[in-house]
């Protein structure tokens, strides 16, 4: 059997080089960093009802040689074509914090600790501004945003604790304190 140039997206078959094979016409699934590619229509088909596409076809190309692959490779090398360093080896870590200010921690699966998105918005700025608008006819402020991630922040940490002393490893909607009733 040939060597393979690459797998199929949907099947996992192995696509050989010089072979022909199917690619989506959705510009955003030929980019070097998706490259989606079939080894047959019908995989293809199943990629497009997947994602839906409103209006996509599936397009005959020929797989590379391997030498213009390996050159290819050579000029433009996978962004994650350096090795990772290797973990440090830790020992899986219990989920802590009884006070609301102890830090948390996540068990270890022997990779690097997971970091907490401290900065990151939580909150679709778009439908709170739009929620904002329509219950009040006011207009809402990007700042907004981080001061509503942050009380989720509070509340996930909250519920991360209250499923931890239940030596439970998944938080559940029961473990998230209650809202507080609208008047």
């Amino acid at each position: 059997m040939a060597e393979t140039w690459l797998k199929c997206s949907a099947c996992k078959n192995p696509i050989p080089y010089n072979a022909t094979h199917w690619v989506c016409s959705v510009s955003t699934c030929n980019r070097s960093r998706t490259r989606l590619v079939f080894c047959t229509v019908s995989c293809w088909d199943s990629h497009v009802a997947m994602l839906r596409h409103r209006d996509a076809w599936a397009v005959e190309a020929k797989a590379p040689s391997k030498e213009a692959w390996e050159r290819e490779l050579a000029e433009n090398p996978p962004e994650n074509a350096a090795p990772a360093p290797a973990p440090a080896a830790a020992a899986p870590r219990k989920v802590v914090g009884a006070s609301p200010s102890a830090p948390i921690t996540v068990p270890s699966s022997g990779g690097p600790a997971l970091q907490p998105a401290e900065s990151e918005i939580l909150i679709v700025v778009s439908k709170m501004k739009k929620y904002i608008k329509e219950r009040s006819g006011m207009n809402c402020s990007d700042a907004v945003a981080e001061m509503l991630s942050e009380h989720v922040r509070v509340l996930c940490d909250d519920s991360i604790r209250a499923a931890a002393r239940d030596e439970r490893k998944t938080v559940l909607d029961r473990d998230v304190p209650r809202a507080t009733p609208r008047k």
